[in-house]
């Protein structure tokens, strides 16, 4: 009796390993929409990545990729099945990381959404994290506007001002920092801002994300307020904006990753010192805390130390140029 059960244990272990490797077969092929390019990278070949793919198949009962000669492209039911494969296999990833925490590593892909100017912050500086982690990768959208999580397929993502859907789990990493900048070419022979107000007077390059982007806010000693601001060009990415701003078609409100270079160098003005853009929360928002895998848990530790260490994005921080 004693034989048998443990010649059943050894048989289901078996199984469920199987079935793991099989997701993570799948899971990859979904992504790279290639047996190939998961074979060269699991070191096996096409055949054996296709049979992983199609014992899957066979144990759930329908089709999850179209195969053909051009590529792979999932099946309704396969995209369907994506975000339990990965419940799934990060499940199988925590029981490992619980069973010897010493030796775990963060493998495998996460896939973030971040705005542009974050993006290229963290491209200066993910060598490190990358180093740190031979066996991690990281898969960047760059959007200025929000994703669904879930259907996009995204880990994580970098949020601007509150979060208001109460589905997600949100971590508070930091605040924006924002300068009110020309160009020296856009200034010669405008009349100077005083004050806010006069920024109706002006051509403003709006950056447009959320609704009433024409609508700017600034801080001053009695609080938060607002200007209606007139669009002469308008952009939904930060990157064109800083272009626009850059080559004299007005005053835009740029973070300071972006424009404190081009401040130093002279090749933007601070407007308006003593009234500055208003301060934005950042988050990082997933979807679950249950099952986060340690990868992703790398990751946004990465990018929380990352804003803690500038101090012109920890909270109640005043942003000087040096």
């Amino acid at each position: 009796m004693r034989a048998r059960l443990a010649r059943a244990r050894m048989l289901l272990g078996k199984l469920a390993m199987d079935l793991i490797a099989s997701l993570l077969a799948f899971l990859r092929v979904a992504e790279t929409g290639s047996f190939s390019v998961v074979a060269g990278e699991r070191g096996l070949t096409q055949p054996a990545i296709s049979r992983q793919v199609r014992a899957l198949e066979e144990h759930v009962g329908m089709r999850l990729v179209q195969r053909s000669t051009t590529g792979v492209a999932l099946t309704e039911e396969g995209r369907n099945l994506l975000p339990a494969a990965r419940e799934l296999v990060e499940a199988a990833e925590s029981l490992s990381v619980a069973a010897s925490p010493a030796q775990a590593q963060p493998k495998g892909k996460v896939r973030l959404s971040l705005p542009a100017p974050l993006a290229q912050h963290i491209c200066n500086h993910v060598r490190t994290l990358l180093d740190a982690h031979p066996q991690l990768s990281l898969d960047m959208v760059v959007r200025d506007s929000t994703s669904n999580l879930i259907e996009d397929g995204l880990d994580l993502e970098v949020r601007l001002g509150p979060i208001d859907d109460s589905s997600l789990i949100s971590r508070r990493v930091g605040m924006t920092s924002a300068f009110l900048v020309a160009a020296p070419s856009y200034l010669a022979g405008r009349p100077p801002l005083r004050s806010p107000q006069d920024l109706r007077s002006h051509d403003c390059v709006v950056y447009s994300r959320w609704g009433k982007d024409d609508t700017w806010w600034f801080e001053a000693p009695e609080g938060q307020f607002s200007i209606s601001v007139p669009c002469r060009l308008r952009a939904n990415n930060a990157s064109a904006v800083h272009h626009a701003v850059l080559a004299g078609n007005g005053i835009a409100i740029l973070s300071h990753l972006m424009a404190a270079d081009d401040l130093r160098e002279g090749r933007l003005v601070s407007l308006l010192p003593d009234f500055p853009p208003a301060r934005l929360p950042l988050y990082i928002v997933y979807p679950s805390r249950r099952n986060l895998p340690l990868r992703t848990r790398v990751v946004i530790e990465f990018i929380a130390g990352l804003l803690k260490a500038d101090p012109a994005m920890r909270d109640r921080a005043a942003w000087v140029l040096e």
